[in-house]
């Protein structure tokens, strides 16, 4: 599918919907949210605490169902699936990177690295995790566990177990935001290598402007509605 521009198409979400509560107690965490991403295209979406940002990116994600809506992943109505096809869709065609690194302590870089594919019956190629460890600057920490290395080193793998099944989406949830200053640059220029070496889509949430700056295109969402651009003018 080509959207307006004439590019493929790998996502789009129609009046997406997400409602918590019922009657006074009802709070709207997104509100009739319809936007497309292209592939190979990086997308930040910003919004402070409380905007919908992480509910968005969950439910684009395949991790929590919408109150109304749908989301599109290369033409696949995800939610019309079963909640079995959904777990394998999602484990082979989105890559989810939260703020907080979620390794396996008890497991090795490399490990961590391919549990997904172990997770899938599959064993990954050796020179796929070779090149990926490379892209990561691990190549020399596959034997090392979590705690062996650094906050910015664990992101990595973190990064690199998302990659490692090459999926359609990399949605990253504030990637940065237990980082310094310096490991958080880091980062962001292994998810913009990652964009340029694989043509690998991204979709960034965060509430730092300035990493989103250096996105394709920025998205704004405030009070659980998107905005094209951070002006507010404008749905995406």
């Amino acid at each position: 599918m080509k959207n307006y521009y004439g590019q493929t198409e790998i996502l789009r979400t129609e009046h997406l919907l997400k409602r918590y509560g019922k009657e006074a107690n009802e709070i709207i965490a997104v509100n009739d949210v319809s936007f497309s991403v292209s592939k190979g295209e990086f997308v930040a979406v910003v919004g402070s605490s409380g905007s919908g940002k992480s509910t968005l990116m969950h439910m684009l994600g395949g991790v929590d169902r919408p109150t109304f809506g749908k989301v599109l992943i290369e033409g696949n109505d995800i939610y019309g699936m079963s909640d079995d096809k959904l777990a394998i869709f999602r484990r082979r065609q989105v890559g989810l990177v939260y703020q907080f690194y979620n390794l396996i302590p008890v497991l090795t870089v490399e490990e961590n690295l391919t549990l997904p594919c172990e997770l899938d019956g599959r064993t990954p190629k050796k020179e796929v995790v070779r090149e990926l460890a490379e892209m990561l600057g691990l190549e020399k920490r596959l034997g090392a566990l979590p705690n062996e290395l650094s906050g910015g080193q664990q992101q990595r793998v973190a990064i690199g177990r998302a990659l490692i099944t090459r999926p359609a989406i990399l949605l990253a949830d504030e990637p940065t935001g237990n980082l310094d200053t310096r490991s958080g640059n880091e980062i962001m220029e292994l998810m913009k290598e990652s964009n340029r070496r694989y043509k690998q889509t991204v979709i960034m949430i965060t509430h730092n402007l300035e990493l989103a700056k250096q996105a394709d295109r920025v998205l704004t969402i405030e009070d659980g509605r998107v905005f094209d651009g951070q002006t507010g003018e404008g749905r995406a």
